[in-house]
């Protein structure tokens, strides 16, 4: 387990340095930062002295190596647009992103195994055949268009939700949380639902095919002929032996809603990481767009090493067999 682990920590630090190298190359050689930090009446002294200053004009391999040995203590520079720390700007949108994603995705998971496992013990059934093509819009529709709907009618018509924002956050000193007020919980309801619909259709499918893939194996057709109870043979040995492609992807989405919520945040303004990055692309702002990449990079990897464990936890082959997945 010790050498499993230690393996896959070396193949992330591998991963976060390429990462590294292709977040500086792309974003320290695309537009001019300087050009949307100084006025139009500087002059083209000002404008060098500024990039002497931010150190654009220092060697290739010197900007690379400060930026990888500032990365390394979680210091990514000041930002060009808010002449704040990126770190800062960074964490201080960081709850909003974290709750959203966890939300959606434990929505997702919940409703998606419940579905699924709905759906698989009963096929012929006219409500799965409902959930089965309602399912359809979840893959069909795109983001932006779901959360508009949802806006309209729940927002606009209703009335019910707000349609923007995060309403009432509590300072907790290290964390802002809007799950201790009522306009906070009711704000995130909106962006999780939408958020979570592509998840939940992905999850219910795969519990689904699996399920029903599983139902048809022989030991399934033993444990029948043992006598043994419905519900022990759905749950205590069809759905478990489904879990491990259910983790990997929920785990892959997991990474995925956190980092690239950025249409859901734009539709409801919510204050999170991704709308930070998309302000910062359109004014150039470097350093918050390598950190923001860096970020997600090292959220993927931590996900990714996690599910890597708990397949080796979940599924008994791996350690008999003794080699781990992907090995």
């Amino acid at each position: 387990m010790l050498a499993f682990i230690l393996k896959r920590l070396g193949q992330s630090i591998l991963v976060m340095l390429a990462v590294a190298f292709i977040s500086f190359m792309m974003f320290r050689y695309v537009g001019d930062p300087v050009a949307s930090m100084v006025s139009q009446e500087a002059t083209i002294a000002d404008q060098e002295l500024l990039r002497d200053r931010l150190g654009l004009n220092d060697p290739f391999y010197e900007q690379f190596f400060r930026f990888l040995g500032n990365a390394v203590q979680g210091q990514f520079g000041i930002s060009y647009r808010l002449q704040t720390p990126v770190a800062d700007l960074i964490l201080s949108r960081l709850p909003a992103t974290i709750e959203l994603a966890f939300t959606s995705s434990a929505i997702a998971l919940i409703l998606g195994i419940v579905l699924g496992v709905f759906t698989a013990l009963n096929p012929k059934n006219w409500a799965s055949a409902a959930i089965m093509a309602f399912s359809l819009v979840g893959v069909s529709l795109p983001t932006f268009l779901i959360g508009i709907g949802l806006i309209y009618i729940f927002a606009v018509e209703l009335q019910w939700l707000p349609s923007f924002g995060r309403g009432q956050v509590v300072n907790l000193g290290f964390w802002t949380t809007g799950f201790l007020t009522e306009s906070g919980i009711r704000s995130i309801i909106l962006p999780a639902i939408t958020l979570s619909l592509f998840q939940m259709t992905l999850i219910m499918r795969l519990v689904r095919a699996e399920m029903l893939e599983v139902l048809r194996q022989d030991y399934i057709k033993f444990a029948r002929a043992r006598g043994l109870s419905k519900r022990a043979i759905n749950f205590g040995h069809a759905l478990k032996n489904t879990l491990v492609p259910v983790i990997t992807i929920t785990g892959l989405q997991l990474g995925s809603v956190i980092a690239f919520a950025i249409i859901t945040e734009t539709v409801f303004q919510w204050p999170g990481v991704g709308s930070l990055f998309i302000n910062s692309v359109a004014v150039v702002d470097v350093p918050v767009m390598s950190a923001y990449l860096m970020f997600i990079a090292f959220v993927f990897v931590v996900i990714n090493l996690i599910v890597d464990i708990l397949y080796y936890i979940v599924d008994p082959r791996l350690r008999i067999g003794g080699p781990a997945r992907g090995n």
